[in-house]
């Protein structure tokens, strides 16, 4: 069963981006709960060495697959960013009636099956476990999120910027559309396939969008009341967040130099200096200095949103990186 979004007119008027530390970290807990599941994520083997050894208790058992996330485990923030500590203040602050009826749904789910042995010290004092998932989640934004927090959120924060920009020129439901391939309008419906589930009528409140780097390759939907409707999508360009010391190919590099070549690759997807700095081991100075020289060649172009440069390659960049003949109609 796929997940449906009723919009209305006013609804694509209140949609707003936003990125949350606390959500990138309930998303990691639950990716090292998959490590050997399906599929493949970049993060899994820092992932893997990093929580080695740590106790996160609670938290493996209120991430399951298939089945229901708690979803006071991290609401959407307010505005378009948080604090990890306010978002963690705001997570105590939950009434305990409210944790319990959400952790009783997630524990008690037939299909898992659990031993009541695991499930009723949890939810016999909802209060108690609320601030215990507080300080487990705070263990493991140390251990997975925090020592990467620069290069991600400048890698989220660009994305956000770059869509910002794409709303100006395509529309706002253009924007949703691209987000995931499998993203579908049907109407005013927007239809997101599984693992989402639910459905939910904006009623003029507006989406909530975060872009994630440990979704990929899905996109989540929470639908829940009384949290604001969110839709969570894979960030552009997660992969060179794990792996930002992979080499330029060997006839790209011997042409333009190793670290020009690679600059060029990465710029099949919009970024910026700063982001470019931040997962790669070269300075904002020696990344302005390669796009310097590969816009003056007409491989790369540039264009300002607010206070940032975003910069991406040109027909003519994609035919030396891709091995094709550029289009007719121009290459810069």
């Amino acid at each position: 069963m796929a997940g449906r979004l009723f919009f209305t007119h006013d609804d694509l008027l209140r949609c707003r981006f936003a990125v949350s530390p606390l959500w990138e970290t309930t998303a990691a807990v639950r990716l090292l709960g998959e490590l050997g599941g399906h599929g493949y994520h970049p993060m899994r083997p820092f992932a893997s060495r990093a929580a080695e050894g740590a106790d996160l208790d609670p938290l493996p058992l209120l991430f399951p697959r298939p089945g229901y996330t708690p979803d006071f485990l991290s609401p959407p923030p307010l505005g378009s960013s948080a604090e990890m500590e306010h978002e963690l203040e705001g997570l105590r602050d939950c009434p305990p009636s409210h944790v319990e009826e959400e952790l009783r749904r997630c524990l008690s789910d037939p299909r898992r099956g659990l031993a009541p042995s695991l499930t009723e010290p949890l939810l016999r004092d909802p209060e108690a476990t609320r601030d215990r998932i507080a300080e487990a989640l705070r263990r493991a934004w140390e251990l997975l999120v925090r020592p990467h927090w620069s290069r991600l959120s400048a890698l989220l924060e660009a994305d956000i910027s770059y869509r910002a920009r794409s709303v100006v020129e395509h529309g706002l439901a253009r924007v949703i559309a691209d987000l995931d391939p499998s993203v579908r309008w049907r109407g005013d419906v927007l239809s997101i396939p599984e693992p989402a589930e639910g459905e939910r009528r904006l009623d003029g409140h507006g989406l909530v969008l975060m872009p994630s780097a440990f979704v990929w390759p899905e996109t989540v939907m929470k639908t829940n009341e009384p949290w604001p409707p969110t839709l969570i999508y894979p960030v552009n360009g997660v992969a060179r967040l794990w792996n930002p010391s992979a080499r330029a190919d060997d006839a790209l590099a011997r042409l333009l130099g190793d670290t020009r070549a690679r600059v060029l690759e990465i710029l099949a997807e919009p970024t910026t200096t700063t982001v470019m700095a931040r997962t790669h081991p070269w300075s904002a100075a020696t990344v302005s200095e390669h796009l310097s020289v590969l816009r003056d060649a007409g491989l790369v172009h540039s264009w300002r949103v607010g206070r940032r440069v975003f910069y991406t390659r040109t027909p003519l960049g994609d035919a030396l990186v891709l091995g094709r003949t550029p289009p007719a109609d121009g290459s810069a």
